[in-house]
């Protein structure tokens, strides 16, 4: 089924092409308010570098994405972060997942990156089975803190 669906980059700032990926980016992260806030999100990350790559089917729907930049830091180097990766629940396992990381590894690899990286949460042993799957491994423990108002 993956062979029909067509991978297309989109403008992380245009707010259709957020609306587009919508449907499926609050089934990755239910917590983002409106679709008016999540997309002057998206467009404060696009003035970092955050980019979106999309499946998109015959109908012109995106059924998975990814949100993602190039980054650069001591650990890795130059490298490609995976912000969001998302296909919608009724077509997990058709590979149209592991269509946008092999894009994404040919991509890092052709803009000189070490490494491709992503986090996941502890608890998401799906996707945790996918990662490894795909030939990613894990390379270590992110800590961290939420850092509210007192």
């Amino acid at each position: 089924m993956s062979a029909a669906i067509r991978l297309e980059d989109l403008a992380a700032d245009d707010a259709e092409a957020v609306a587009a990926c919508l449907p499926v980016l609050r089934v990755l992260r239910p917590q983002l308010g409106s679709d008016a806030d999540v997309a002057a999100q998206l467009a404060r990350q696009a003035a970092e570098g955050y980019r979106l790559l999309a499946a998109v089917d015959g109908d012109g729907t995106v059924v998975a994405f990814a949100g993602w930049r190039f980054a650069e830091n001591t650990v890795y180097g130059r490298f490609l972060y995976v912000d969001d990766l998302a296909t919608a629940p009724d077509l997990r396992g058709s590979g149209i997942g592991a269509r946008l990381i092999e894009t994404l590894t040919e991509r890092g690899k052709a803009a000189g990156c070490t490494r491709l990286a992503l986090d996941s949460g502890v608890s998401n042993q799906a996707a945790h089975r996918f990662y490894f799957r795909a030939g990613l491994t894990i390379g270590a423990f992110r800590f961290g803190r939420a850092l509210g108002s007192s």
